[in-house]
């Protein structure tokens, strides 16, 4: 950049982690990819604790919720939409969606809410202690112990190779085995087994990837390192020795009151001992002989994750880029349906209210994968397809995100999908119509998937209302275009537009 030029001004940006043993959020302004936290804040809500059979949580445990994220909001409200981040983990991906908490939560905070799945916790994890290490050619093992789940990931430099999400946490741990307040020799022993059968699966192809150092990252672990290096048994982290000793001084204490640990807060003692008994599987079946503890974790990985987005970084261009890769999809036809939904789209931005530059993203990213069905079957493929970017790891997407994907996707021909998109949170459902309508029209126009130009119709519209306008006489040079036109007209009166063409 010329010395004269004008430089790249500060950002400031925020993330929150709603996980199941605590909320945390940090402040942080963003400098030319360089993060300066300003501000954090942190409180004890045990929502895994609160989470009932049913899937809904019990009142009491909703109202602590909903009361931080209040609190999280007041700090947050200086702040315009898209500079701030916050996503569920664990214990979300369990609420009952028709609980309606995830609403209440957004409501409290002033900003969405996204559930994230396991492995794309764990991409953001890495990329988080990534920052927060010197950078190095070794290949380095994260692990994460939470509230609900556990992430192991092996990566190297800011690039995470394996990930996996195992269903254990502190909370669930010490739940299942230590409820009573009670810590026995045997339920110390099952709860550890417990684990190793959580680890078993991959243990393995773990194993096989031959990491050269470890690192551990979490509320958790650095509770357990501090508590190991006030005791005197490790100055530097945690090795396998010093892991040993606490466990076996926790049995020997037999009560979860009296873990009256130096370094110990009274808030981390109820959940304590599940979580060396996760830490203990972790080491046994992976073979680790030391921990080296980073403070940076989920939410620094979220900062710098929308860093790479502001600066053109999208992970979820590279998502794309590969599905359409590994799926086979004709990508010359796929980019200029993308072109023709992106020229309708500029004409609608403004009328339909889809000016946030997020719109235009998954409307491209739609076109680009309406047909990744097709390498399943031809029939019905797109609800091949849908299926597909519904259920699959797609790194950098949210659940939300995944779903309303999933949704342009099936509806990008045949019956309008109206029964996906009212599954949809409601503040996604009408915009989500709008952007199936154009894709459907950009999909319905390159149908005969000719390399030649296309003519983008002038576009009249009032509400749900369309009118096309083409140059004179092509729709009658065109009548196959004229009778899928007038087919698709049918097909929209029933989600409740009206298509009209000259």
């Amino acid at each position: 950049m010329p010395a004269d030029a004008p430089q790249p001004t500060p950002q400031m940006v925020a993330a929150v982690d709603l996980g199941s043993n605590s909320f945390h959020m940090i402040v942080a302004q963003v400098d030319d990819g360089h993060m300066r936290i300003t501000d954090r804040l942190k409180e004890m809500v045990r929502l895994g604790a609160g989470l009932r059979p049913d899937k809904r949580l019990d009142p009491e445990v909703e109202d602590r919720a909903i009361a931080c994220l209040e609190r999280f909001g007041q700090r947050l409200r200086s702040l315009p939409p898209g500079a701030v981040r916050a996503v569920g983990t664990n214990t979300l991906r369990q609420i009952a969606p028709e609980s309606g908490f995830v609403e209440r939560a957004e409501t409290a905070l002033g900003h969405p809410v996204d559930v994230i799945a396991g492995r794309e916790e764990a991409r953001l994890i890495y990329l988080g202690v990534a920052h927060g290490l010197a950078a190095g050619t070794e290949r380095r093992l994260v692990v994460d112990i939470g509230g609900g789940s556990t992430e192991i990931i092996i990566g190297m430099g800011f690039a995470p190779r394996l990930r996996e999400s195992l269903h254990m946490g502190c909370v669930s741990m010490s739940q299942r085995y230590f409820a009573d307040g009670k810590i026995s020799p045997r339920a110390m022993e099952k709860a550890t087994l417990a684990g190793a059968l959580e680890v078993r699966p991959v243990r393995e192809l773990f194993r096989q990837h031959r990491w050269q150092t470890a690192v551990g990252t979490s509320g958790t672990i650095r509770a357990i390192a501090a508590v190991i290096r006030a005791e005197g048994w490790c100055d530097d982290g945690i090795s396998a020795s010093a892991l040993t000793r606490l466990r076996q001084t926790i049995v020997a204490r037999g009560r979860v009151s009296a873990l009256d640990f130096k370094g110990l807060s009274d808030e981390r003692r109820p959940v304590f001992a599940g979580g060396v008994a996760v830490l203990c599987a972790v080491f046994e079946t992976l073979g680790i002989e030391h921990l080296q503890v980073c403070d940076y974790a989920l939410r620094e990985g979220l900062i710098y994750e929308m860093a790479g987005r502001n600066q053109l970084e999208d992970v979820r261009e590279r998502t794309v880029a590969t599905l359409s890769r590994q799926f086979q999809i004709d990508q010359a036809h796929a980019q200029r349906v993308r072109a023709s939904a992106l020229d309708l789209l500029r004409q609608l931005a403004a009328p339909w209210s889809l000016q946030d530059p997020a719109h235009a993203l998954m409307l491209g990213w739609a076109a680009r994968l309406h047909e990744i069905g097709l390498l399943v079957a031809h029939s019905q493929y797109q609800k091949h397809g849908a299926y597909l970017l519904r259920n699959a790891d797609l790194p950098g997407f949210t659940h939300r995100e995944q779903a309303v994907l999933a949704a342009l996707v099936l509806g990008h021909r045949r019956k309008f999908p109206t029964q996906e998109i009212q599954s949809l949170p409601k503040s996604l459902r009408e915009r989500t119509e709008c952007l199936c309508l154009i894709l459907r029209l950009a999909v319905l126009m390159r149908r005969a998937r000719s390399t030649e130009p296309k003519p983008c119709p002038d576009i009249e519209t009032a509400d749900r209302a369309l009118t096309l306008h083409f140059p004179a006489g092509w729709l009658d040079a065109h009548p196959l275009n004229r009778l899928e036109l007038e087919q698709e007209a049918e097909r929209l009166t029933t989600a409740g537009f009206s298509l009209r063409f000259t």
